[in-house]
C-alpha cells in the first residue's frame, strides 16, 4: 500500500488556484466564442444566388443525347448558395416549371465563391414523354433554401434557334461540376 502524504495548502494558494482555473476557463470560452463568431460572420456574408449576382449560359452538349448544360457563374463579391435546382420554363408560354431529378440531390448545398460556377443538366425530351414543341427560350429562376423561386427570371436564348422539349423534360439539382450534372 502506498503511503500518501498530504501537503498542507494555504487558503491563499488554494484561492489562487481557483482564480487561475477560472481565468483559464474564461479564456477558453472567449476563444470558442470568437471562433463561433468568425464562423457566423463568414456564413452570414454568403448570399443566395440569384439572376442579379450570376451570369447564366445554356449550351447544347454532344453527350448525353437530348441534353443541355446550364451554367451559373457567381459575378458578385460575396459567396452565394445555389440551393436545390433551378426552376426552368421552356418557352415563353410555359405554364409550369420543369420537374427536378430528385436522384441528383447533392450531399451539400453548392456554394460559389466569386468567379466559380455551378451546373445543372437539362433533359429536353425522351421517347417516353408526350407532346412537345421546339422552344426558342429558356426562363431561369434560382430557388431559396425552401425550394421557392427567388428573384427575377432570366430568359436565355436556346442554341441552334430552338430546342425540342416534351413532357419528360427534367432538370438536375445544381452540381459543382459539369460532369456530375450530365451523368444522369
Amino acid at each position: 500500500m502506498r503511503n500518501a502524504t498530504r501537503r498542507p495548502v494555504s487558503r491563499t494558494s488554494a484561492s489562487s488556484m481557483v482564480v487561475a482555473a477560472a481565468a483559464l476557463a474564461l479564456v477558453g470560452v472567449q476563444a470558442a466564442g470568437q471562433t463561433a463568431a468568425a464562423a457566423t460572420n463568414k456564413a452570414a456574408s454568403a448570399v443566395t444566388c440569384t439572376t442579379a449576382n450570376t451570369r447564366l449560359t445554356v449550351t447544347e452538349v454532344a453527350r448525353p443525347l437530348n441534353h443541355l448544360l446550364l451554367k451559373a457563374t457567381n459575378t458578385g463579391t460575396k459567396p452565394c448558395y445555389a440551393f436545390s435546382a433551378p426552376d426552368l420554363r421552356a418557352g415563353a408560354d410555359a405554364q409550369a416549371v420543369m420537374a427536378w431529378a430528385d436522384e441528383t440531390t447533392p450531399q451539400a448545398v453548392v456554394t460559389l465563391a466569386p468567379g466559380e460556377s455551378a451546373y445543372a443538366g437539362v433533359l429536353t425530351y425522351s421517347p417516353d414523354g408526350e407532346g412537345g414543341a421546339t422552344e426558342k427560350t429558356l426562363g431561369v429562376f434560382f430557388t431559396d433554401r425552401n425550394g421557392r423561386a427567388t428573384g427575377a427570371e432570366k430568359t436565355l436564348n436556346l442554341p441552334n434557334g430552338g430546342v425540342f422539349f416534351n413532357s419528360a423534360a427534367t432538370v438536375t439539382y445544381w452540381q459543382d461540376n459539369a460532369a456530375d450534372a450530365l451523368s444522369w
